[in-house]
């Protein structure tokens, strides 16, 4: 998903949900600075590089593809971006590296989905906002994993986007190439994508690289054949999937409020959009590259008031001049701490299942402090009492 979505979509399900306009917009800003923090940010404002969410492309293109580089890469889009469904899906008759990366593939309601759902619960509006980006790309981003694996994320020539046209119905064979100076033309289905590297563990096979931003349009209704799925056809249709996203925030942060006593997988407030969906469903299905404008207006409708545009610098000045025992409350620390608890939760939850692609992991209430030294602020967070 793009600033679109995380940002202003984020923002009206927040205030759909009940969180007023500036908790909205504290949600919504958390949510999309997901897409933001990087080694590189977190370097420039002396901040723990634990935190990561993100990485550049060239921070991606220097890491190294020997076992602690890709668990490195793993660890922060198996947390963020592609968090996996089921680590003990049954795998027959397929190497344990094969069945590792099988048990990494995204989808929407997921065990994992609902500890990350409660892992923000009493916490602050940061862990809220982290926490709708993390379930939204559940649906963005599924059947797709957060490891580089050519077996796993490739994609080939069957590929064909669904296109609604008025009365009419057709499929139309996508285009994929690689030119990083290039832009989308969904007008005539080309897109651009990772460059084609046949080995496994190319970056350019990491997550959904082989399909470009296709998953990440709202609008985008495709089809195609992945080897893990047997060369079966994966019908994906976005309109749709992204109105259960929607829906399934609302629901999610109702539940963070208190206004709901439990959080269960496959449950999607459609009925507090009732009196908007035609609005929002149009949004979803039009065809262009980014509907910020669209989300923004229906936004301020909502609320009767302005949503400021995102702005990544917006925290930054204020955590830099916070002494070192405050920067913890201001809103980038809290973002940091939200972060890294989540890191914490996916990485140990999958080193448990016997999966070693995101490292090695220990449980802090179990076996004590054993891990990087960033993480000893979560230990030290834990202390504190809970908002």
């Amino acid at each position: 998903m793009q600033e679109d979505f995380h940002y202003y979509a984020t923002y009206c399900a927040a205030y759909i949900a009940g969180y007023s306009h500036e908790e909205s917009l504290e949600i919504a800003y958390s949510a999309q600075f997901v897409d933001c923090c990087t080694v590189t940010l977190l370097k420039k404002n002396h901040a723990p590089l634990s935190a990561a969410t993100t990485q550049l492309q060239s921070e991606m293109m220097e890491a190294g593809t020997d076992l602690i580089g890709l668990q490195n890469i793993t660890r922060i889009w198996v947390s963020y971006h592609f968090l996996p469904y089921d680590l003990y899906a049954p795998v027959k008759a397929f190497s344990p590296t094969y069945r590792s990366k099988y048990r990494l593939i995204c989808k929407p309601n997921g065990d994992l989905m609902v500890r990350t759902v409660n892992l923000a619960k009493n916490r602050d509006l940061e862990s809220v906002g982290l926490a709708m980006h993390v379930l939204a790309d559940t649906w963005a981003h599924a059947y797709f994993a957060g490891t580089p694996s050519q077996v796993i994320n490739n994609t080939d020539f069957e590929f064909y986007e669904v296109i609604n046209d008025n009365d009419s119905c057709y499929e139309r064979h996508v285009t994929f190439h690689h030119n990083p100076v290039g832009t989308d033309n969904p007008e005539k289905g080309i897109y651009i994508n990772s460059m084609n590297d046949g080995s496994e563990n190319s970056v350019m096979n990491l997550g959904h690289g082989r399909a470009g931003h296709l998953p990440d349009y709202s609008f985008a209704h495709y089809k195609y054949q992945p080897a893990w799925g047997n060369y079966d056809v994966i019908d994906k249709n976005n309109p749709k999937e992204y109105e259960k996203a929607f829906c399934q925030m609302i629901y999610a942060m109702k539940y963070l409020r208190g206004e709901v006593k439990t959080f269960e997988k496959e449950t999607y407030d459609f009925d507090a959009i009732s009196s908007w969906r035609d609005r929002i469903n149009t949004i979803l299905s039009k065809r262009q590259l980014i509907a910020s404008r669209d989300w923004k207006e229906f936004g301020e409708e909502l609320s009767g008031c302005e949503i400021i545009p995102f702005d990544i610098n917006q925290y930054q000045i204020a955590y830099g001049n916070a002494s070192h025992d405050l920067k913890d409350d201001t809103s980038f620390g809290r973002f940091i701490l939200a972060a890294m608890r989540q890191k914490s939760m996916v990485t140990n939850a999958v080193f448990e299942s016997g999966n070693m692609l995101a490292g090695f992991s220990v449980d802090y209430w179990k076996k004590g402090f054993r891990g990087i030294k960033d993480f000893e602020k979560i230990v030290n967070n834990f202390k504190k009492p809970m908002k």
